[in-house]
C-alpha cells in the first residue's frame, strides 16, 4: 500500500454539451462492495434521490427500495446486504431499511414511529457484520442491529450520544456525546461494563465530531479541534494514555477521513478555505501525499473497498453536479465512473477577504453577472449555522447571473472551515455579531463598486432564512428585498416544535429556551416584524420538523395582518431539504423570476399570496 502513497490521478474526459440542464441530476454518496468490482449510491437522475447499483454510473440500476426519497446508502463489509437511510415525505426524520443487492428482501430495522434513526455504518464484530445505529426520540439510544432478523442489541441509552464504531473483538464500543461544538470521545468496555471519558482529560476546549476505531482496535483516530485551533488527525490509545497529533496543516482544516481495513492507509481530505484538497497518509512512516492533480473544487463522503486497493468519493463544482469518481489506490490512476457534466458558461466564484467592522476577517463568494458593475446583487447566507459556503454546484446562482443579478455568498462568523474561535463567534449573545456582518457585507460590496446600493437584496435557508429576517428587521434601510427558506422567525418557538433531538443538541449555539428566554426573544425576528420594510419570498417543505412550517406561516400571518407585500410558496411532499427535481426547479424559477422582477431587470408580476407546488399529496388541501 506504501507504494500507492502519492499516486496520480488521470484527469477526466470532460463532456461539455451546450444544452445540458444546469438542474440536471446529481450521483453521491458512494459505498464500494468489498472487492470494489461494484458499488451503490444515491442519485436522483430519474426525478428524486434513490438508491442505484452498478459497475459504473452510465449502467447503473435502482434497487427496489419503494417510492420514498433515499438519502443514504452502505454496503455490509460481507457483501450480503446495503443499508438505505429513507427519509419518508423528505422529513429529516429518517429510517433505516436493508435490501440484498440482487434486490431481494427489502426490510427496516430502524427508524420506527416518531422516531429517527442516525446510522453509524456497518460494523464487523468477530467475522460478522452488523449495522450500528442510534435511535432518537424522546431519549437516544444506541444499537447493534443483526440484519438478517432485525434484532437490535442495546449498547447505551445517553441523551446526546450516538454510537460511532465497534471494535471488531466487540469488546470496545466508541461514541460521540455532548451538544454542537462541545462534543466529545466515550468509549464503553463491555467485557468490564465500564464507560469512560476519551481521553481522560475533561474540561478541554473544542469540539470532536468523527472519530473511529483502527483496524487493530489499539487506538482511535480523531478528527478534533480539541486544545488546538484548527482540525486535526489525532491517535488516542483506546487503553489509555496521551493522544498524539498525526497530521495537521497550519493552513487548513481535516474535514474528514477514512480507513482502508488494513490500517496502511487513511485518505484525509482537507478544508482549504472551502476548497477540497485529498490526500493519503501512511500512519506508520507518517507521511502524506497529495493526490495530483485533485480531482475537483469540493470532495465528499471518501470511503475504501475492504481490500483497501480502490477508493471511492463524490466531486462537484461550478456548474457541474455532484459526480462519483473512483480511485485505485494501489499502483493506478483515478478517473470519474461518470462523465462529468460541466457547464462551460458557468461563473467560477472569486474569494474576496475582508474585515468586519469589530476587525475579525470575513471571506466570501462572489459570482458576478457579464458586464460592468455595479450590479443588482443578493446576498446568500448559508444554514448551520456551522456550515460552508463553499465553490459548489449553486442552480440558483446560475440562474440569477443569467439574469443580471450578483450573488455574494458570505462566511459569517459562525461559519465552519475556518478554526474554532470563528465556529463558536456565534454562540448565545454573540450571535447579534453574526447579524452585523450581514451590515458589513453590504457595506463591503457597495464600498468596492461591486453591488448596486438601492438594489440588494438577502436570501438564506435553514439558519440562513433565520439570519436573512434577523439583518432585515436589524437594518431595513440596506435592502430591497429579502427571500428565506425554511427559516426560524422566533427561536422560542423553533426550540417548542422542531424534533426533540434538534432541540437538545442547538442549546449550546443559540441558548437555552428555559435559562436565556429574553436573549431568545430578543434574537427572534417575528418579535420586531414591523422593522421589515421590504417584501418577501417565503418558501418551506410541508413536512419539515427540523424548522418546523409553523415558522413560516406565522411569519406569513403576521405580513397578512401588516398588508405586507410577500409571496409564500409551499413545496408538497418536502422536508427540510428539496429532493424531489420537479420541486427544486419550482424553487430555482420562482425564486430567480421574482428576485430579477424585484431587482427591476425583468417585468414585475403582481405577487401571489400563497401558492403550492403541482402535484400535490393526496389528501392536502391546497388551499389551507
Amino acid at each position: 500500500m506504501t507504494a500507492a502513497v502519492g499516486a496520480a490521478v488521470r484527469p477526466a474526459h470532460t463532456v461539455v454539451d451546450p444544452d445540458v440542464d444546469t438542474f440536471d441530476f446529481g450521483s453521491w454518496g458512494p459505498s464500494l462492495a468489498p472487492d470494489g468490482t461494484r458499488m451503490v449510491f444515491v442519485s436522483d437522475r430519474d426525478g428524486q434521490p434513490r438508491a442505484w447499483l452498478g459497475r459504473d454510473e452510465p449502467t447503473a440500476t435502482p434497487l427496489p427500495t419503494g417510492d420514498e426519497p433515499v438519502v443514504g446508502v452502505a454496503w455490509s463489509p460481507d457483501g450480503a446486504w446495503i443499508a438505505c437511510r429513507i427519509a419518508p415525505g423528505g422529513a429529516p426524520r429518517h429510517e433505516l431499511w436493508i435490501i440484498r443487492p440482487d434486490g431481494a428482501g427489502l426490510h427496516q430495522v430502524g427508524g420506527f414511529g416518531a422516531g429517527n434513526s442516525e446510522f453509524a455504518g456497518w460494523v464487523e464484530v468477530n467475522g460478522v457484520s452488523y449495522l450500528a445505529a442510534t435511535e432518537m426520540s424522546e431519549e437516544w439510544r444506541s444499537v447493534l442491529i443483526e440484519p438478517e432478523s432485525g434484532a437490535s442489541t442495546p449498547l447505551l441509552t445517553a441523551d446526546l450520544t450516538i454510537v460511532l464504531d465497534v471494535s471488531r473483538d466487540g469488546r470496545w464500543v466508541l461514541f460521540r456525546s455532548g451538544p454542537r461544538s462541545k462534543r466529545h470521545l466515550e468509549i464503553l468496555d463491555l467485557k468490564e461494563g465500564r464507560r469512560r471519558r476519551l481521553p481522560a482529560k475533561a474540561g478541554a476546549d473544542g469540539s470532536t465530531e468523527r472519530a473511529s476505531f483502527a483496524p487493530d482496535s489499539k487506538v482511535v483516530y480523531a478528527r478534533t479541534d480539541v486544545d488546538g485551533e484548527l482540525a486535526r488527525l489525532v491517535a488516542i490509545p483506546v487503553r489509555g494514555g496521551a493522544s498524539r497529533t498525526l497530521a495537521e496543516r497550519p493552513d487548513a482544516e481535516l474535514e474528514d477521513f477514512a480507513v482502508d481495513v488494513q490500517g496502511s492507509t487513511l485518505a484525509l481530505l482537507w478544508n482549504v478555505a472551502g476548497r477540497s484538497e485529498l490526500t493519503l497518509f501512511d500512519p506508520k512512516r507518517r507521511t502524506e501525499h497529495p493526490i495530483e492533480p485533485q480531482p475537483g473544487e469540493i470532495v465528499a463522503g471518501v470511503g475504501f473497498a475492504r481490500g483497501g486497493r480502490v477508493m471511492a468519493f463524490c466531486v462537484e463544482g461550478p456548474g457541474s453536479p455532484r459526480t462519483i469518481w473512483r480511485v485505485r489506490v494501489v499502483g493506478a490512476e483515478a478517473a470519474p465512473i461518470d462523465q462529468p457534466r460541466v457547464r462551460p458558461d458557468a461563473v467560477r466564484p472569486v474569494l474576496h477577504r475582508f474585515a468586519a467592522a469589530d476587525g475579525l476577517g470575513l471571506t466570501g463568494w462572489w459570482y458576478p453577472p457579464a458586464g460592468p458593475g455595479p450590479f443588482p446583487t443578493m446576498i446568500s447566507l448559508h444554514g448551520g449555522p456551522e456550515a460552508q459556503e463553499r465553490p459548489g454546484h449553486h442552480p440558483l446562482y446560475e440562474r440569477l447571473t443569467e439574469a443580471g443579478v450578483a450573488v455574494f455568498a458570505p462566511n459569517v462568523r459562525g461559519s465552519a472551515g475556518f478554526g474554532r474561535s470563528f465556529v463558536n463567534a456565534d454562540n448565545g449573545a454573540l450571535r447579534h455579531a453574526a447579524i452585523t456582518d450581514v451590515r458589513d457585507c453590504v457595506s463591503y460590496l457597495t464600498g468596492n463598486g461591486l453591488a448596486d446600493s438601492a438594489r440588494i437584496g438577502v436570501m438564506g435557508r435553514s439558519y440562513g432564512g433565520y439570519l436573512t429576517l434577523a439583518a432585515l428587521v436589524t437594518f431595513p434601510e440596506l435592502f430591497a428585498l429579502g427571500a428565506p427558506t425554511c427559516g426560524m422567525s422566533d427561536l422560542l418557538t423553533f426550540f417548542a416544535h422542531t424534533e426533540p433531538w434538534i432541540a437538545s443538541a442547538a442549546v449550546s449555539k443559540y441558548g437555552d429556551p428555559e435559562r436565556d428566554t429574553e436573549l431568545l426573544r430578543e434574537l427572534s425576528p417575528l418579535r420586531r416584524i414591523d422593522r421589515l420594510r421590504v417584501p418577501l419570498l417565503i418558501t418551506h417543505g410541508e413536512n419539515d420538523t427540523n424548522v418546523p412550517l409553523n415558522e413560516s406561516e406565522q411569519l406569513v400571518r403576521a405580513l397578512r395582518e401588516r398588508g405586507m407585500p410577500h409571496r409564500y410558496l409551499l413545496l408538497r411532499g418536502e422536508g427540510h431539504d428539496f429532493l424531489r427535481q420537479e420541486n427544486r426547479e419550482l424553487f430555482i424559477a420562482t425564486s430567480a423570476s421574482w428576485i430579477a422582477a424585484r431587482l427591476g431587470l425583468s417585468e414585475l408580476s403582481e405577487d401571489v399570496d400563497h401558492a403550492v407546488s403541482e402535484a400535490p399529496r393526496e389528501g392536502v388541501d391546497e388551499t389551507r
